[in-house]
């Protein structure tokens, strides 16, 4: 019986959920952690069921979504058995009102300023124009004339050429990324069958993308040495490295662990 389930409660509790859907995503501790920001410390007694060291329960909730996205779960899903299994509230202290009340009592003061200034400044517009308008009436009718009016010849040299004139805007395919620079590794990753979730990390250990691949959506990631790829559901997932199409990523529900470098990726 995990800790927080009822004993007639079947389903296992949202530690252990958590922990395995990370185990079957294939991802480590320390892996999940760098992707929520959630310290391992907290996420190990997540796990375990032990929600005391999360600062409360909205802070608990925070990380129960972080690391439910992160490991390919419902995080409304954990969300509700968290909050069934511990009796939390997820309705919050509803403080707008009090600062409507707040904002509303410290406006009433400001219409006052607002209106003089007004006044003033349209006075002030309306005298100036009266003045100009009675100097030009006693002028010569002459000086309207004096200034000619403006040339439009020289706009036509420099109107812009349409785009995509002359055929130099790439046009999007499917094997756009064939014409990466030499010398880097290009990767897409298309969900072709499904939906698929997907961890991309560079060289350095930086995380490029990590999240859910709807089905028909695409991503490209490049690098100058080294991509590697996690793929939750291997079968959904279609891949194109450096200009090659290498097919589905694995099979059905497959986790896949995959790495790839600059160079021709058939040629092993």
């Amino acid at each position: 019986m995990s800790i927080g389930n009822s004993p007639s409660d079947d389903r296992p509790s949202v530690g252990r959920a958590l922990a395995q859907a990370r185990i079957a995503a294939g991802l480590s501790v320390d892996e999940v952690s760098t992707s929520t920001r959630v310290r391992v410390p907290i996420l190990q007694a997540i796990e375990q069921d032990d929600f005391s060291r999360c600062g409360g329960d909205v802070y608990a909730r925070g990380h129960i979504r972080s690391i439910a996205r992160a490991v390919g779960l419902d995080p409304e899903e954990m969300i509700e058995r968290y909050v069934a299994d511990h009796g939390a509230e997820r309705t919050s202290t509803p403080i707008t009102p009090l600062y409507e009340a707040e904002r509303i009592r410290s406006e009433p003061r400001r219409p006052n300023w607002t209106a003089a200034m007004v006044a003033a400044i349209v006075a002030v517009v309306g005298f100036v124009g009266f003045t100009l308008f009675s100097g030009s009436g006693s002028g010569d009718k002459t000086t309207a004339k004096a200034t000619p009016p403006p040339r439009t010849t020289s706009a036509a040299p420099v109107s812009p050429t349409p785009q995509g004139d002359g055929g130099s805007t790439p046009q999007p395919s499917d094997s756009a990324i064939a014409a990466a620079p030499p010398g880097k590794v290009t990767v897409k990753a298309t969900a072709e069958n499904g939906t698929s979730w997907i961890l991309a990390i560079d060289s350095n250990g930086k995380q490029l993308y990590q999240g859910s691949l709807q089905q028909g959506a695409s991503m490209t990631w490049s690098d100058d040495k080294k991509i590697k790829l996690t793929v939750g559901n291997a079968g959904a997932v279609q891949l194109f490295v450096n200009g090659k199409d290498l097919g589905l990523a694995g099979g059905k529900g497959q986790v896949a662990h995959l790495s790839y470098t600059p160079g021709d990726p058939t040629q092993g």
